[in-house]
This record gives C-alpha cells, sequence and structure tokens, in this order.
C-alpha cells in the first residue's frame, strides 16, 4: 500500500504526452513475442498493421481503447498530442480498425449524447427536461425501433460517428500480457509515477500466461458467463453455457467451479432449489457440497442433506468444511428424529477468553474496534487496530523468497503483485523447500534481522500480503519483542495448511506490553455481533497452542450494566 501523499507527488510528475501509447506498443510487441505461435490470422495483421500507422492514427486508437466504446463521436475526441482527429481516424478506417456510417440502435444514440442533446434532436418527442435519461429511452423505444446510420439520425450534425471493430481482439492481448482482465493498461501509468512498485522477478522469453489457445478462449467464455450473471437473464441457459465453458487446465476448472458456485447462489437467491442443486453438484469448489446440502435441507429433502453432511464430515476438504458439516448434522439428526451424537469439531477444549468492557456510545460514527483500541492504548501498554494486517505482513516478509520464487507459470508479466497460482491448491506444495527454509529462521534469533532487513529493502512493493500502510517501524519492533516465534511459527504453519482461507479471520487489535515481553490478540465485537465460523477456528488454534487470545465484547453504558465480568469459557463451533 502507499500513502496519499506519495500518490498525489507521483500524479504531478510529467509524463511524455503518449505514454499511454507507448505502453501499448509494448505490450503488443510482448504479445508477439511470446504468443505468435497462438494468434490467428486478424490478430497477427493487427500487431504487423498498426506500428506502421502514423504516430496520431496509432494514438487515436489507443486513446479510443482506453475509454468506454466501441462507439464515438468525432466531437468527443480532443487530445492535444493527436491534433485534427478526423485525419488521424483516416488511416484507421483504411485500415478497418474503425468503421462509419453503419446503423445504430437508438440505445447507442442515447450513450452517445447527453440529455440536452436529445432533447434539441428530438424536438417534437414525448419527452422533457424533468425527466430521467433512462425514463426517455424508455419512452422512445417502440417510437424508434429501427437502426439507421448516425448521420440518419443526426442529419444536421456536421461530425462523424466511428465504431472500433477491433475492441475484442485487443482485449484478448489484455487478458494474454496480464494473464487475468482485472488488470487494465492503467497499470502502467501506475508504475511509470511510481505509485505502484513491483517485484523484479526473472522469467525468460518463454514465460507466459496461457499454454494453449483454448485456454485463453476458455478464460473469456468464463468472463462473459459472470458478466451474464450480474443481469436478469435465464440463469438455466448460463448454467448450460458454464458448463459448456472450455476448461483444458486446472486453473480455469477452478475458476469454471467457482463460477458454478456463484450460479448457484443467485439460484437460491431466486429460490430455485433445483437449479442451485445442479449448479453445485456441477462444481468442485470446497464450499459446493455444504451448500448443496443446504439446499436439499431447504427443500425439504433432509435425507439427501443428511447423507451429504455424512459425506463432508467424514471425509473434508477442509476444516471450515468440517466445522460446517458438524453443525449440519446435529441439526439434521434432530429433524429426522434421530438419536445425535456428539461429532467431532463441534466444539474444542480449548478456553478462549471472554471479556466484557463498557463504552460510552460514540455521539459521531467509530468503528467499534477503533474505539476499544483508543480507550485501552496507553504508553507503556500501546493497542493497534490491525486485524488481519499485522500477522499477514510479517508472513509475507519472513516467506518473501517462497511467494516470489520464480516457478513456472507463477511470473510471465512485469506488473504482478504475487505469483499467479496463489490460489493453486499446490501452490505451498511447489515451494515447499524454499517456505521451509523461511520458517527456519523461526528457530533462532535470525527472524529479527530476517524481518528487518525485508521490511527496508522491500519496502513499497506490491505483496499479497504485506500491507504497507499498517505496518510501521514502531509496530514491527513491538511485534519482534514482544511475539514469540514459536507463536509465529504456529501460526504460519496453520496459514500455509490453506492460504486462501487462512490468511483471514485473525483477531482485530493486538497489545503489547513491551517491558514485560509479552502481548494480546483481542477479537472485538460490537452489541449484536457473532464471531464468524474462521475466527472461532483461528481462535480454537491459539487456544490450543498458549497463544494469547481473547474475545472482547462492548456494550454502551446507556444499557443495563452487567453484574460482573463474564469468566474464561469454551468457544462453541
Amino acid at each position: 500500500m502507499t500513502g496519499r501523499s506519495e500518490v498525489q507527488a507521483a500524479a504531478m510528475q510529467p509524463l511524455n504526452p503518449l505514454y499511454y501509447l507507448h505502453n501499448f506498443l509494448f505490450a503488443t510487441d510482448w504479445i508477439r513475442t511470446r504468443y505468435e505461435d497462438m494468434l490467428d490470422e486478424n490478430e497477427l495483421r493487427f500487431l504487423s498493421q498498426f506500428p506502421c500507422l502514423p504516430r496520431p492514427a496509432q494514438a487515436l486508437l489507443v486513446r479510443m481503447l482506453l475509454r468506454k466504446g466501441p462507439w464515438f463521436l468525432e466531437c468527443q475526441l480532443r487530445y492535444q498530442e493527436i491534433g485534427d482527429v478526423r485525419v488521424a481516424a483516416q488511416s484507421l478506417l483504411e485500415a478497418g480498425f474503425l468503421e462509419t456510417g453503419q446503423p445504430m440502435g437508438i440505445e447507442i444514440l442515447f450513450a452517445l449524447h447527453s440529455k440536452a442533446e436529445l432533447l434539441a434532436l428530438f424536438p417534437g418527442a414525448p419527452i422533457h427536461p424533468a425527466m430521467r435519461k433512462a425514463q426517455m429511452l424508455e419512452g422512445m423505444r417502440t417510437q424508434y425501433d429501427r437502426e439507421q446510420s448516425y448521420a440518419e439520425w443526426n442529419p444536421r450534425s456536421p461530425y462523424a460517428a466511428w465504431r472500433v471493430t477491433v475492441g475484442a481482439l485487443c482485449e484478448r492481448f489484455r487478458l494474454m500480457f496480464f494473464g487475468n482482465l482485472r488488470q487494465g493498461w492503467a497499470e502502467f501509468v501506475l508504475a511509470d509515477l511510481g505509485i505502484f512498485h513491483y517485484e523484479k522477478v526473472p522469467f525468460d522469453r518463454a514465460s507466459r500466461g496461457f499454454e494453449s489457445r483454448a485456454a485463453v478462449d476458455g478464460y473469456l467464455a468464463l468472463h462473459r458467463c459472470r458478466d451474464a450473471l450480474d443481469g436478469a437473464g435465464s440463469l438455466q441457459a448460463l448454467l448450460a453455457d458454464a458448463v459448456a465453458c472450455p476448461a483444458p487446465n486446472a486453473w480455469l476448472e477452478q475458476r469454471r467451479a467457482k463460477l458454478l458456485l456463484r450460479i448457484g447462489q443467485a439460484c437460491e437467491r431466486r429460490q430455485d432449489w433445483t437449479l442451485a442443486d445442479q449448479a453445485y453438484a456441477r462444481s468442485h469448489h470446497p464450499d459446493a457440497r455444504h451448500r448443496r446440502a443446504r439446499v436439499c435441507e431447504r427443500a425439504g429433502r433432509l435425507v439427501e442433506a443428511l447423507a451429504l453432511a455424512q459425506e463432508a464430515h467424514a471425509a473434508p476438504q477442509n476444516e471450515q468444511e468440517a466445522q460446517r458439516a458438524a453443525r449440519m448434522l446435529a441439526r439434521l439428526q434432530r429433524s429426522l428424529g434421530y438419536a445425535t451424537r456428539p461429532t467431532a469439531g463441534r466444539a474444542s477444549t480449548a478456553p478462549t477468553t471472554q471479556i466484557e468492557v463498557q463504552l460510552d456510545r460514540p455521539s459521531e460514527p467509530m468503528a467499534v474496534e477503533a474505539l476499544l483500541c483508543e480507550h485501552w492504548s496507553t504508553l507503556p501498554a500501546p493497542v493497534f487496530f490491525v486485524e488481519n494486517a499485522l500477522l499477514n505482513s510479517l508472513f509475507g516478509l519472513l516467506c518473501w523468497p517462497a511467494i516470489f520464487a520464480p516457478l513456472p507459470g507463477a511470473f510471465f508479466q512485469p506488473f504482478q503483485s504475487g505469483p499467479a497460482d496463489l490460489d493453486a491448491p499446490d501452490f505451498v506444495q511447489r515451494r515447499s523447500t524454499e517456505f521451509a527454509a523461511c520458517l527456519s529462521h523461526l528457530h533462532d534469533a535470525s527472524y529479527q534481522g530476517v524481518l528487518r532487513e525485508r521490511f527496508v529493502s522491500k519496502r513499497g512493493l506490491q505483496s499479497p500480503f504485506v500491507s504497507w500502510g499498517v505496518i510501521t517501524p514502531q509496530l514491527l519492533e513491538l511485534a519482534l519483542a514482544c511475539i514469540p516465534p514459536e507463536h509465529l511459527r504456529r501460526i504460519f504453519v496453520r496459514m500455509l495448511q490453506n492460504l486462501k482461507a487462512n490468511r483471514s479471520g485473525f483477531p482485530d487489535l493486538v497489545r503489547f506490553w513491551p517491558k514485560e515481553g509479552r502481548y494480546a490478540l483481542v477479537e472485538v465485537k460490537a452489541p449484536g455481533d457473532r464471531l464468524q465460523d474462521n475466527q472461532i477456528r483461528w481462535l480454537h488454534h491459539f487456544g490450543a497452542h498458549g497463544i494469547p487470545a481473547s474475545v472482547c465484547h462492548v456494550r454502551w453504558r446507556e444499557a443495563a450494566p452487567s453484574a460482573h465480568l463474564a469468566p474464561p469459557t469454551a468457544l462453541q463451533a
């Protein structure tokens, strides 16, 4: 993370006016070098022709690709470094990268114009200034249900309307370069300005995020399905499309499994239990079996739900499923009238201290965690509101060489904040030697020097674990002075058992008593709040290994006072 002042200062640095074009040319050259065997004739033609166009034409196309399209009005494109956009567009029209004169529907016309412009364009239409633009469109849709060119829609306009024809092609290039569609061309700018800095991981010219064209096709197909999930279309058709999406490798199958889980959840919201059951049955996501059992339960198919819960309890995929299955088994056995038996995982013998603190209700909105932190913190015993940031940051710094190990398929472009396979089931296994070497520092005093050195040398570099905006030199030194290395080892070992699930759920606050060399973790709960499952699992782990942790229930003073503080109790799952 980077401070706001650093971002503002960086943003004031001058950039080459054609920075965006240079970045695009860098990316397309990168793609040609690494993916030429996976490109079709049309993509190869673009990569060959685009660099030969006049520089203003190149710049205009990239400017349009960076904006929401594919339709643009000439009068909306004004760039000092490009000059006359009509002249620049002519080269793009001749190359086939733009087209004009194509028919458009009234929806596109409305997207190109402001409300005031539309009122002037349709003076006799049943629309008025008080209407929202969406209302105006709905009122005119039936009257103007035809498609025609922009010149026919607006014959008095001296400006042309252009449509970019290579948007999907360049979107495919963006995916191939970054290996995902979360990142965009702005990543170059953020790096150029010094806002984002990335670890330099060595990889050769053969490194790439996709091993086949089918893998790119599969990613794009799944992405289209995810976009469609936000609409109001048929979930049954979407489920069929998701099942039919090509997923030629384990990574894409993971993405499909998550998509099928989300489709199942959407079906649940519509109370379509049959379709939800079908979606979960097709998904290999770790949560799918539990969700399917819940659907059976809500649909009244209790025997099927019990069978799924028993299956999950006998062979859970992870701690979370074991925890959920134990609760569900007891509930279903009661509902079916079966004799209930204690189930492993339902409760822990590890005691976790419960504390109650009464505070004045704040006059202004304020997080209860921050309020308690302020109430407790003193110079001799400082308290920090860290949630997941502190322990994840210490893990990220200590295990930096393992996380950023240059393994095949992990790194393939210069803007990666972490390895591409971070969520893969074999992520830790592939780096078992590296992680073992990192954790070995906790067996002696060397871990303190390692953490201090990496805190300085890696400062500001993007990381999936280190929160630079939270971890300060003071917080680091207090953690090194007060948290025993054996506690850190116990925590990090559990994190490595399931990095995706176990990097969250840590207590909100950390309290330090530096003169005594001790600390405590505190989960804070406002009135009415309950512990989440991942928090309960961590608290059980802390209790089992002597790691000081407690749950603090905050009560407002105007509420009825408690007779006494709650005694230490065992948390029930």
